[in-house]
């Protein structure tokens, strides 16, 4: 992995004091709301490892409602964004309704979504009810993204959905993709597609083998191969046609300022927390170990949000194994909370295998 240059090494530290004090004071900017583990897909890459039923229901939305409303005293309505993910959060009908209501409340919201459910009707459904922001995943050409996906038009009704929201100007949106050795090589081509769709901003990240992702060898990049997705990213940023970025997943090294809008930072539990579809009260929905602080049907989410999330706020439990001697541990601090077991265990480093050229 490249070297970090002396200019990083500076830019850096004074990040460093940056984190420190989003920490300290831990604003809440990012809510996610798990409203449903049911799909209609069958990803390979899956974390949540969702069907098209369920043995857990779907939360009531009065419930999140109810949590919302108990935010509102303490927290900037117009600075919080609510974010509607799963599960597939289209295979419920009373989006429109939640949507509603925040928008009542002058709470910007969104979602993640696969797009098979967003056609022309349900969109405009969406907008009607103050849809602000919307995230689709593509995860490569056709062959790539269905192969992904388990299903032979999810390409089709995702590229179209894409084309859709492109058409209504007035919503923040942004594509996804999940590059994995099927992919990478085809990067370029699926590039000049989002970019012929008109979509300006694009996100990419890996998956590392685990749950239902530990079954294909294909997910997981080599270090040469992550190396030319770090390449991807550089060079388009720089050639300007469509703003493409690395996923807040981990710390990059030499490449950090250059992948990104903002050096690496774990925002799970500073700025970022969930509800998840039981009632936890979470961080980062990505997050799979058990690292919830309280619950919704039990505790009043504030005094969570402000008393509890300190293995979040103080990383330093996280200094242990490989990362107990890391040069890079001052910046990194144990990359993200998502690549910890319930253990506190690291499961993936993306500079493992990299660390003496540091």
């Amino acid at each position: 992995m490249k070297r970090l240059s002396l200019k990083q090494r500076v830019l850096l530290e004074l990040n460093r004091k940056v984190k420190e004090e989003r920490r300290r004071v831990h604003v809440l900017r990012q809510l996610f709301w798990e409203c449903t583990w049911r799909c209609n897909l069958s990803c390979r890459h899956c974390g949540s490892d969702c069907k098209s039923s369920s043995a857990v229901p779907d939360m009531p939305g009065a419930d999140f409602i109810k949590v919302v409303d108990s935010l509102l005293p303490n927290v900037d309505r117009h600075r919080l964004n609510i974010i509607i993910t799963g599960g597939e959060p289209l295979v419920r009908r009373d989006i429109e309704e939640v949507g509603r209501q925040l928008y009542d409340r002058e709470i910007p919201w969104g979602i993640v979504t696969n797009g098979l459910l967003l056609s022309e009707e349900r969109l405009l459904s969406l907008r009607c009810a103050g849809l602000h922001n919307i995230t689709i995943s593509l995860d490569g050409l056709e062959e790539d993204h269905n192969w992904m996906r388990c299903h032979p038009q999810s390409f089709r009704r995702a590229y179209e959905a894409i084309k859709r929201v492109v058409a209504a100007s007035d919503l923040n949106f942004d594509v996804v993709t999940c590059v994995n050795r099927r992919s990478l090589s085809r990067l370029d081509e699926l590039k000049q597609l989002l970019v012929t769709a008109g979509v300006k901003r694009w996100r990419l990240f890996t998956v590392f083998p685990a749950g239902r992702a530990a079954q294909y060898p294909e997910f997981e990049l080599d270090d040469a191969e992550l190396e030319r997705l770090m390449e991807f990213i550089k060079a388009t940023r720089k050639e300007g046609l469509i703003h493409a970025s690395f996923c807040c997943e981990g710390f990059m090294g030499g490449y950090e300022g250059e992948i990104r809008d903002y050096f690496f930072d774990c925002s799970a539990g500073v700025n970022v927390a969930s509800v998840l579809l039981d009632g936890s009260i979470g961080a980062c929905p990505s997050i799979r170990a058990d690292y919830t602080q309280g619950n919704i049907y039990c505790d009043d989410f504030w005094t969570v949000w402000q008393e509890r999330f300190k293995p979040y706020r103080d990383r330093s439990w996280m200094r242990r194994g490989v990362c107990a001697e890391c040069s890079m541990w001052r910046h990194c601090e144990g990359n993200g909370m998502h690549l910890r077991d319930g253990e506190g265990n690291l499961l993936h480093c993306h500079l493992l295998t990299s660390f003496s050229h540091f």
